[in-house]
């Protein structure tokens, strides 16, 4: 009887423990919820600030109230950002990203590939250790370098002396992620594709590529934002108005309506328009892809 009654207790006051520890866990993410909020208004508000303003004359800008939306909204601002050659510098942007996004993707993937099922073989982990040597060196400390490399091959002011450097600074990092995704492939799949007579490069295409498919999107996305907003390269070596992407032009429509505050941000919208699509086309993939390494 006195064990049925000890035992009893002992199961009360685990039910006791795990109920405030219940509690405990709980009220963290009331803070945690009430963090992120916050965030989104941070956030949101310069966002909400764009917005409006893009569509406010220049008079009714400095007359009423910052966060205050249009009473009559226009789309002046708009007209006047595509009439002055904004579609050629959204051409040349598209150009370069997907001059850079694609060479530099296809040649991580098979150089991912290659280190991963070489395994200790000496020159590929030298090649390896290169790629991570070169998530060491930024864009600001080679600039003179590749500038000078550029002049020498008679490159300066072409849309290609953006994309040659851009797909050398998108390939260690994008190599480093794939040869991690290609890694947690079950080594059983490769071997049945060995068995089966696939050569190396049918086990690429047909095993390897559409496993890592979440992650191929992901490294894509994340390389083409950020040379869709690469700014320094472009402002380094270009020069003629007519070769300039979107950044650069940016800042040259902010030189030339640096009073026409709603022009500026016109701009800036319809420079972020493409980015946001992107996402909404790619974001189940580009989540699937940030979150497989917690879930495997």
């Amino acid at each position: 009887m006195a064990t049925t009654v000890d035992a009893g207790t002992r199961q009360a006051a685990g039910d006791q423990k795990r109920r405030s520890r219940g509690r405990g866990v709980r009220r963290p993410a009331w803070l945690a919820g009430a963090a992120g909020w916050l965030w989104l208004l941070i956030v949101i508000l310069p966002i909400y600030w764009i917005v409006i303003t893009s569509f406010k004359t220049q008079s009714n800008y400095f007359q009423t109230n910052p966060f205050a939306p249009p009473a009559e909204p226009t789309l002046d601002n708009y007209q006047l950002v595509i009439e002055n050659d904004f579609v050629r510098y959204f051409v040349n942007s598209v150009i370069i990203t997907l001059g850079a996004v694609v060479p530099a993707v296809l040649v991580s993937f098979m150089a991912a590939y290659a280190i991963v099922r070489a395994g200790d073989w000496w020159p590929l982990r030298l090649v390896n250790s290169l790629f991570l040597m070169g998530l060491a060196i930024p864009l600001q400390a080679a600039i003179i370098p590749v500038y000078l490399i550029v002049i020498r091959l008679h490159l300066y002011d072409t849309l290609l002396a953006i994309i040659l450097p851009s797909i050398a600074f998108a390939i260690p990092l994008s190599v480093l992620v794939l040869s991690n995704f290609i890694r947690d492939v079950p080594k059983e799949l490769f071997d049945s594709m060995r068995v089966d007579g696939a050569s190396e490069w049918t086990t690429l295409w047909r095993l390897a590529l559409p496993l890592t498919r979440p992650a191929l999107v992901t490294v894509s996305i994340y390389d083409g934002l950020a040379i869709w907003n690469g700014f320094l390269l472009p402002l380094i070596l270009i020069q003629s108005p007519s070769q300039r992407p979107l950044p650069l032009a940016l800042w040259s429509f902010q030189g030339e309506f640096s009073i026409n505050v709603p022009a500026v941000l016109a701009a800036v919208v319809l420079t972020t328009l493409p980015i946001l699509a992107l996402y909404v086309v790619g974001r189940r993939q580009l989540l699937s892809g940030l979150t497989a390494g917690f879930s495997r």
